[in-house]
């Protein structure tokens, strides 16, 4: 059995930065910071960042640099891939990317007030470029958004089915 299967929700690094293959495809990068928080064997609350490089291809790479803005909050449902490159040093090295095939947008950063969306690619999206005639998302949608500062309801045992 094999998984490959990643989830974040974090803030944006960057702004996207879109390209275009040569063959036409969409792609774009973007950094994603993701924070941990534990309370050490002391009592003090501890964090930690990571950080994330994160691939996006086709229709989703065009909402994303249409969308995203550095500070937003979001959410990347993907894979892990790692690839080869040679530095400018002429040294081999290794890094290891999430490719999104899935996103969905949260709240702006500073309190823009602009709300977020979900949106999915499918394989074959990202095999084929994106037509162009298609229409963007807008914001009657009403689409839903995400808020890492909302509290959660809690559990109760009795509550679970199983």
């Amino acid at each position: 059995m094999n998984l490959n299967k990643v989830q974040l929700i974090g803030r944006l690094t960057r702004d996207p930065e879109i390209r275009t293959t040569p063959s036409g495809q969409t792609v774009a990068t973007v950094g994603l910071a993701t924070n941990r928080t534990w309370m050490d064997k002391a009592g003090q609350k501890q964090e930690k960042t990571e950080f994330h490089n994160i691939v996006i291809w086709g229709r989703l790479a065009e909402i994303a640099g249409q969308y995203l803005t550095k500070g937003q909050e979001a959410y990347f449902e993907g894979r892990l891939e790692t690839r080869s490159y040679t530095g400018k040093d002429g040294v081999e090295r290794k890094v290891t990317d999430i490719v999104a095939e899935n996103m969905q947008m949260g709240s702006r950063a500073q309190g823009s007030g602009q709300g977020g969306g979900s949106y999915q690619t499918r394989q074959a999206q990202q095999t084929s470029p994106a037509p162009a005639n298609k229409p963007a998302p807008t914001q009657e949608e009403n689409i839903p958004t995400i808020n890492l500062d909302e509290e959660t309801d809690e559990v109760r045992l009795e509550d679970v089915p199983f």
